[in-house]
């Protein structure tokens, strides 16, 4: 295994096929969160029951990490560009499919369709920005403009929504993403490069099947457990993931060209990144759910005010991802990383200092210190990951990076956001004796439950109901601050330690950081 170190710089027209591969990134991250305040538009429409509701709203996310590493090594073996611009075509037709849907069961698979070619695209989009730019300064700044494409759509995707649902109908959402695709389709085929791996063998028909196995019951499983607790069906769907991933790794190991390559989870520097990205995936959607529920029902703000408030913190990561490279010129990454881990530690430590009465200005600044603080990692750690993986393999690696952050954000909700929901159920159980036993079971539920339910109790009653909610919602959100910033102190550590082989472009030496990397593999020079 080994690492590009060469110097030619990247010309005009890697530039703009940066500018090509923004859109689809942009529109995949876009598609997550488009469709949020949608929901209600369409279930007038096509009045789908609540299990399709469901399914309208998750059937993209579990198709699009359960095809990640397929897709990913199959663009090793066809070609990514020919891959990309496959998901590309599938993906606008698959958008217009859904604007025009006129029942739920065709919306579920047209958002089914969406998902497969998310899926193409998103591996290829990383994996050609490595091969594009080999000079390290030009792909530091090129991955960090992938993350703000992808910040974007995620960040702008509910706005956006929000407008388009304003003059148009719920179907222009999808249509959004149209425009994009064709230029995509357009310039893509001469400003991409057609780079695939020499060598790479004949797709293993038994372990997509494998893949498929591991990941979708288990993504499932997650998701259906955290929203609703135990029950037997999802509790099985995970059980029978784990099962299916023990035998795709078994074979794995035995494949002279395997689906997965696990020799990659051999290098430091590969799986040191995805801890990271798996850990801050985690924290990050299991505090997000809590502080959004926070913002409305503590602080008392509407969604879309909600939702503007978070967008400053987004801009200010966005910011963050930028300005990494320019000071990854000078200061190493280990120390950038690790530092930011630090900061961002710090931010979930304010969330101590929100009250149940006192808005959402702690928050804010809450939230701003760790977006701040996460930047350096989320522009880095995709440049160390990548840049550790052979470019025969730089399909399979951007999977497997892309499939770890999934798996991150399916765990947090099932373990952050559950920490903080028992802390709120004992915390608020004492104000639950007064009560009707049906208001305190709905109340015992969620915060939003128990804001519903104080609503049709006497005026007193139902604002004393309210207050020990909130209260309780709020030290719930506490303890949630304090392990999040335990787990970002000790990520901190992690990189420190794993990262400090790694130069500057400037050409320090390891002596003033510590030993040298145990292999030649893990020099991965950043700018």
């Amino acid at each position: 295994m080994t690492t590009a170190t060469t110097t030619s710089g990247a010309g005009r027209r890697e530039w703009l096929g940066l500018a090509v591969l923004g859109l689809p990134t942009f529109l995949v991250a876009m598609d997550f969160s488009v469709l949020y305040l949608g929901v209600p538009h369409l279930s007038a429409d096509l009045a789908p029951s609540g299990i399709q509701q469901l399914w309208i709203v998750d059937i993209y996310g579990f198709l699009l990490a359960g095809f990640l590493v397929t897709m990913g090594t199959i663009g090793d073996r066809i070609g990514r560009k020919r891959l990309l611009l496959a998901g590309g075509a599938g993906f606008g037709l698959a958008s217009v499919a859904a604007a025009f849907s006129a029942s739920p069961e065709m919306l579920i698979a047209s958002r089914a369709l969406l998902g497969m070619a998310g899926a193409a695209m998103m591996p290829s989009v990383l994996a050609l920005v490595t091969v594009m730019f080999t000079e390290q300064r030009q792909r530091s700044r090129a991955v960090a403009v992938y993350l703000t494409c992808f910040m974007g759509g995620m960040t702008l995707g509910p706005l956006v929504g929000g407008v388009l649902l304003e003059q148009f109908w719920w179907g222009s959402v999808f249509l959004v993403a149209v425009p994009g695709i064709v230029l995509l389709l357009v310039f893509g085929p001469s400003l991409l490069p057609d780079h695939r791996a020499p060598g790479a063998g004949r797709l293993d028909p038994l372990s997509v099947v494998l893949s498929l196995g591991t990941i979708l019951p288990f993504v499932y499983g997650l998701k259906e457990l955290a929203r609703h607790g135990w029950e037997t069906f999802p509790a099985v769907a995970l059980v029978a993931g784990i099962a299916a991933g023990v035998a795709f790794v078994r074979r794995q190991r035995r494949l002279e060209h395997p689906l997965l390559d696990l020799s990659l989870f051999g290098n430091r520097t590969f799986s040191t990144a995805l801890t990271l990205f798996f850990v801050t995936a985690l924290v990050g959607t299991g505090t997000l759910l809590l502080v959004t529920l926070y913002l409305q029902n503590v602080a008392g703000l509407t969604p879309l005010t909600a939702g503007l408030l978070l967008l400053v913190p987004n801009v200010l990561m966005i910011i963050g991802n930028l300005t990494t490279p320019v000071l990854a010129n000078r200061i190493r990454p280990a120390y950038l990383i690790a530092g930011g881990l630090v900061v961002a530690a710090v931010g979930y430590t304010i969330f101590t200092l929100a009250g149940s009465t006192s808005g959402p200005a702690a928050i804010f600044v809450a939230m701003s210190v760790v977006m701040l603080g996460t930047a350096p990692l989320a522009a880095l750690c995709n440049h160390l990951a990548m840049g550790a993986v052979p470019p025969e393999r730089a399909g399979s690696g951007a999977s497997i990076v892309q499939t770890t952050t999934e798996f991150g954000l399916g765990l947090g909700i099932a373990t952050l956001a559950t920490l903080g929901t028992a802390v709120y159920r004992s915390s608020v159980e004492g104000a639950l004796g007064a009560v009707p036993a049906d208001v305190a079971a709905a109340a015992r539920e969620s915060i939003d439950r128990a804001a519903e339910a104080a609503r049709h109790l006497p005026a007193e009653q139902g604002d004393d109901l309210l207050a020990a909610a909130r209260d309780a919602f709020t030290s719930g959100l506490h303890v949630v601050g304090i392990v999040s910033a335990a787990f970002y102190a000790a990520l901190a550590v992690v990189a420190l330690r794993a990262f400090r082989h790694v130069r500057t472009a400037h050409g320090d030496t390891d002596d003033e950081t510590g030993p040298a990397p145990e292999t030649e593999a893990e020099a991965v020079p950043v700018p």
